[in-house]
């Protein structure tokens, strides 16, 4: 602890990264494109979660979007990233200042239940892909939606699964 002369003192707070991943996960039915939200608290987000040792954001993924909403999937195209700074705790409890990026899949919904959702996620809903962006508590998720609404609004698959074939790779 570094001590001013005026009296107030300053700690120094450690930073942390961490690296996680999840997914905006789709179904189609009778022309309607519908989303899985889930909600921690008061909050509305998208499923996501670190990444474990040995594991890729791929496999984070879908592992994510299965705990935290019941649902299993196959990946069809990276949407893109997000990072932000946030304060909380080390898993020493030590308070921390941590950088997050989370990487997020498109991922087609394949079968599952909404009720086998984890304890830590207070609800999961499906909703027209439309109301999802309003419906999403944080910005930087509004426009993961916004670029997976894109995506699924007639533009080709085919170029996003090269992307993931040559991410694959590297």
């Amino acid at each position: 602890m570094i001590h001013v002369g005026s009296g107030l003192s300053f700690r120094f707070v450690r930073t942390v990264r961490e690296i996680s991943s999840g997914g905006v996960v789709y179904r189609k039915r009778r022309g309607i494109t519908k989303v899985a939200l889930i909600r921690v608290g008061r909050r509305w987000g998208l499923p996501k979660g670190q990444v474990e040792e040995g594991e890729g954001l791929e496999e984070t993924a879908l592992r994510e979007v299965s705990e935290e909403t019941g649902l299993e999937g196959r990946i069809v195209a990276k949407i893109g990233d997000i990072s932000y700074w946030f304060t909380g705790r080390t898993k020493e409890g030590e308070a921390a200042k941590i950088f997050k990026r989370v990487y997020f899949y498109l991922i087609r919904y394949l079968g599952g239940d909404l009720s086998r959702h984890d304890k830590e996620v207070t609800e999961v809903c499906w909703l027209p892909i439309s109301a999802a962006v309003g419906q999403l508590s944080y910005p930087s998720e509004k426009e993961t939606m916004r670029k997976a609404m894109a995506r699924l609004k007639g533009q080709s698959l085919k170029s996003d699964r090269a992307d993931l074939r040559r991410d694959r790779k590297s």
